[in-house]
């Protein structure tokens, strides 16, 4: 086909450097693909170079226990991934698939494994023949395609896994899903324009004859998604207790785990009161700052009180822990925030 030519010249021109790009280690393809389900390559790529360092196989990720495996994993967000990697890791042990499930099938049924993220490791790893469809893929092929059918529901899913078969390059599904990942990534990109001069892309796309939105002028509206759920506003209101300290003591503080079927489940937070309508007002003298953190289906707004004390109170459910072993523990972005502007105060 032609758009293959046209779309691997431009990658083998354009591709960025990546560490999991050339590797064709199942393994790290798979931690690679999780990491960037929601988080950008700018910022993956630190977390996936630590991760892989401390955890280099399978077997040394199932081994692990479940806190640290969040701990490597704190400030990504949406940690059921996390547990989810760690679900799988023993799954592969117990079903004696090491190193790695080497089919299409099997690698489908690790938990947090969809048909994309099995797509992909399979393509990548193996060269099988399946499509990888993230969203840089779902925009080129909407275009490509002039399609506005929305892409993130079932229907939608299925219809353009029939599209991507129309192209796929099934003896070198490798090659092919790695580049037309790379063109939506760089090229084909929510904008169309070039800041400088506000020049469309449209018209120096090297895929711009294969392409029925350019020809149809409607590549700036898609690809289309169905409407965002409206946000619930959540108010947190957060107790950072600090015992001062006595000579030869370190200062103390609590902290809990969540463990409830919500946000940040299994890590840790200091202790929290949560109002329906408005944070609680702070007393005369009390130090407090606020964040706001907004998730995909909630926003959140936090006050954390800063609270200097002779002694900890008793709070069930939480733990004394020296404040220096805060980094022993895995906290959310929200709480991390919270840390570092109080360790600037």
């Amino acid at each position: 086909m032609q758009i293959h030519t046209a779309l691997y010249r431009w990658y083998d021109q354009n591709h960025r450097v990546l560490p999991w790009r050339d590797s064709d280690d199942p393994y790290a393809i798979w931690i690679s693909e999780i990491i960037l389900q929601q988080t950008r390559v700018a910022q993956g790529m630190d977390y996936f170079l630590r991760f892989i360092q401390r955890f280099p196989d399978v077997r040394t990720l199932a081994e692990a226990n479940e806190d640290e495996v969040l701990r490597y994993w704190q400030g990504l967000g949406y940690y059921s991934r996390a547990r989810n990697l760690h679900k799988a890791a023993k799954m592969i042990v117990e079903q004696g698939w090491l190193p790695f499930p080497q089919t299409f099938e099997q690698i489908r049924l690790l938990p947090g494994v969809g048909d994309y993220t099995a797509g992909a490791i399979a393509s990548f790893a193996y060269n099988l023949p399946y499509p990888a469809m993230d969203g840089n893929v779902y925009r080129v092929v909407a275009r490509l395609f002039d399609c506005d059918i929305p892409f993130d529901t079932t229907q939608g899913k299925k219809h353009f896994h029939q599209l991507i078969e129309q192209i796929l390059d099934k003896s070198k599904a490798r090659l092919f899903n790695s580049a037309v990942m790379e063109f939506g990534a760089l090229y084909c990109t929510p904008s169309l324009y070039l800041s400088e001069d506000e020049v469309s892309r449209c018209t120096l796309c090297p895929l711009q004859v294969h392409c029925l939105g350019f020809q149809h002028h409607t590549a700036e509206l898609l690809p289309v998604r169905k409407p965002r759920p409206q946000l619930r506003d959540r108010y947190l209101n957060y107790y950072i207790y600090v015992s001062r300290a006595h000579e030869g003591e370190e200062p103390q503080t609590l902290i809990q785990q969540r463990t409830g079927k919500d946000i940040w489940q299994h890590l840790y937070e200091f202790p929290l009161r949560e109002t329906q309508d408005e944070l609680l007002p702070p007393e005369k003298g009390v130090v407090y700052r606020d964040f706001m953190h907004v998730l995909s289906h909630q926003r959140l707004h936090a006050r954390f009180f800063y609270l200097p004390v002779d002694t900890l109170p008793k709070i069930a459910g939480a733990m004394v822990v020296e404040w220096s072993r805060l980094d022993d523990y895995a906290f959310s972005r929200l709480t991390l925030n919270a840390l570092s502007a109080i360790a600037r105060d």
